[in-house]
């Protein structure tokens, strides 16, 4: 149930920012000011930094259940707990390039 509620939730969220990604201006429309477009960055940087902080933390209370359980593989865990965290982590460098190209780019 939980799996078919994050699928749906994913879907719906595609959905709905697909027509901002997809709009185009009208013709003769204003472009977006600075203000408002900075606005606009430090919300996707921020929804990006809450996702990474929230898989972080889940895959560090993994590899803690998983340590307690079995003291002796903990090196494997580790090791993959910080490749895991290394690969979360670009996802919000990823943003944070992508915000500043739309900060300076325009």
């Amino acid at each position: 149930m939980r799996k078919l509620f994050t699928v749906l939730l994913t879907i719906a969220a595609l959905l709905m920012m697909s027509s901002f990604a997809m709009a185009a201006e009208a013709a003769g429309a204003p472009a977006a000011d600075s203000s408002s477009l900075l606005v606009y960055t430090a919300i996707g940087m921020g929804l990006a930094a809450l996702g990474c902080g929230i898989g972080m933390g889940v895959g560090l209370r993994g590899a803690c259940e998983g340590t307690a359980r079995n003291p002796e593989a903990g090196n494997k865990i580790m090791t993959t707990l910080i490749l895991g965290l290394a690969f979360i982590e670009s996802l919000a460098i990823y943003t944070l390039v992508i915000c500043l190209i739309m900060l300076f780019v325009k």
